[in-house]
């Protein structure tokens, strides 16, 4: 990677759409905005899905290999059963990561209490063939108000662990405040800034909307909310030792 400065927008343009039956997403791979990479995916970042499924809908049991995947939602309850023995309810206060090495299969049946809205991120792992397990964390609150709040990553800081150099933290930042990013837990980090609803301003001068992010790389723009916005923010160490040829996480190119 360089150490050239730079904001780079992500539109919604930029992503695929799938729906079958109650089930929709919106993928977004982040290294499409460098061609020059010749990757699909941002150093340690593969993809995220942000999916609004209806509620009662099935997503029978498939597998994963060589993916950290990260189920964060904001709205809705989905039901997780896999295979190592786990049977989970996971809400927007309940976050789970399958660390899926080899042999890992699971499910998924949204819940009766309204539709689902929340984003599954895949992550690279630092080698393929890792042992699989899965995590679960109860956060204390539904939001993090004006504050960055730790969610998975690598280090005894965070609840729920990433086997690779990648963090992810979340954000609610109400109308007309703002804020900065956190400092870098490691050396030579990019930021993924994901708006998963609302809308807020950069530097005054771009504008992102629900589904869109930024690529933040050696710079330390201000945030500020147009109106109260709900964000999640991914971490990368850019010369990261990663494996791309994950189920999901892999590069595509």
């Amino acid at each position: 990677m360089n150490s050239t400065n730079m904001l780079t927008k992500i539109d919604n343009t930029i992503k695929y759409g799938k729906r079958h039956g109650g089930f929709g997403i919106q993928i977004l791979y982040p290294g499409l905005i460098r061609p020059e990479l010749n990757d699909s995916g941002f150093s340690t970042i593969g993809r995220i899905d942000h999916a609004r499924i209806n509620p009662g809908t099935l997503i029978p049991m498939h597998p994963h290999q060589d993916d950290e995947i990260i189920t964060y939602l904001r709205q809705g309850q989905v039901r997780h059963r896999d295979s190592k023995h786990n049977m989970e309810t996971i809400s927007n206060q309940r976050v789970m990561v399958m660390n899926a090495g080899l042999n890992f299969y699971h499910e998924e049946q949204v819940l009766d209490d309204g539709p689902l809205q929340g984003l599954q991120i895949f992550i690279r792992p630092e080698s393929a063939g890792l042992r699989s397990r899965v995590q679960f964390t109860q956060l204390p609150e539904i939001y993090s108000v004006n504050n960055w709040r730790k969610i998975a990553g690598k280090g005894p800081d965070y609840p729920l662990q990433i086997r690779s150099d990648t963090w992810v933290l979340d954000l609610r930042l109400e109308k007309g405040d703002g804020i900065a990013l956190p400092k870098a837990p490691a050396r030579n980090c990019a930021f993924l800034f994901y708006v998963f609803d609302g809308k807020v301003n950069i530097n005054e001068k771009m504008c992102l909307e629900a589904g869109e992010s930024v690529l933040i790389e050696n710079e330390h723009p201000l945030f500020s909310a147009v109106t109260t916005t709900d964000i999640v923010l991914l971490i990368t160490q850019t010369d990261s030792v990663h494996f791309d040829e994950g189920m999901y996480s892999g590069n595509l190119q």
